[in-house]
């Protein structure tokens, strides 16, 4: 059974990169990719044991990772956030017969990519090492980024101890029961109510401006970070939490990402 994301769910990432064969050799190596030309040309599907994990595209500026949002309908998602204050900077428009998608700012100017699918429905693969964990939102304006968000995409928040700002899409636990993964109810009966339906988080921004951070689960970060930095990377800051073993990596072009091992407290 293939993969499918309900409007208001991050769906897709993908990386603008100055040289796209550079860009696949280093996350081909960090993460265990293969990057193929998707059949339009020009796009760059990554993928690990067979299935689509992200995307490498060429870009003249500095390159960096977008995270795309699944909506029903990219034109009427991209007047609503027009309508809720945001910007829509490259209005909706075919990518073939893979989908529609349109680039946005929030109020903030925190960049996103609303997508409609068509035969590219999203990752197939999330949360396994080498792939897409989760994108969060790290903004200077955490009420205002709330309001819109939830304006536009019906998202809700909840608030954890230690976590901060959970993003929820109502229903998302549910369709992932219905889909692709039948026990994740039983598997979370212990988290707070919900939790089945989180996307992401929503943090102040620390530095910098309002953006969208990706980042990857590994089975090692020590070892990631290693690799990542023999092959060009920068390590920018690590830092361990409760579950999790963390490093923020800049690529060799200048995208920056995370990485995030999975490192629950010992019983």
């Amino acid at each position: 059974m293939q993969r499918t994301y309900p409007p208001g769910v991050t769906c897709w990432i993908d990386t603008e990169q100055p040289d796209v064969a550079a860009a696949a050799g280093f996350y081909g190596r960090l993460f265990g990719w293969t990057v193929t030309e998707a059949p339009a040309g020009g796009y760059f599907i990554a993928t690990r044991d067979g299935q689509d994990v992200a995307a490498i595209a060429p870009g003249g500026g500095t390159a960096a990772w977008n995270t795309y949002v699944a909506v029903g309908d990219a034109d009427a998602a991209a007047a609503a956030v027009a309508k809720a204050g945001g910007r829509v900077t490259a209005q909706p428009a075919d990518a073939g017969p893979a989908g529609r998608a349109a680039t946005c700012t929030d109020p903030q100017g925190a960049q996103l990519r609303l997508w409609q699918a068509g035969k590219r429905l999203g990752a197939q693969v999330t949360n396994a090492p080498g792939t897409w964990n989760f994108s969060d939102l790290h903004t200077t304006d955490e009420p205002a980024a709330r309001q819109f968000y939830a304006r536009v995409f019906g998202w809700r928040y909840a608030d954890l101890p230690g976590a901060g700002a959970m993003i929820q899409v109502p229903g998302y636990g549910d369709h992932l029961a219905a889909t692709v993964d039948p026990g994740i109810h039983e598997r979370q009966a212990g988290a707070p109510a919900g939790f089945a339906d989180v996307i992401g988080a929503l943090a102040p921004a620390a530095e910098g401006p309002a953006r969208w951070e990706v980042t990857f689960t590994v089975a090692d970060r020590d070892h990631s970070v290693a690799t990542a930095e023999a092959l060009g990377a920068t390590v920018l800051s690590a830092e361990n939490t409760m579950w999790s073993r963390k490093a923020r990596l800049r690529d060799p072009q200048g995208a920056e990402l995370t990485v995030s091992q999975f490192a629950p407290p010992e019983s």
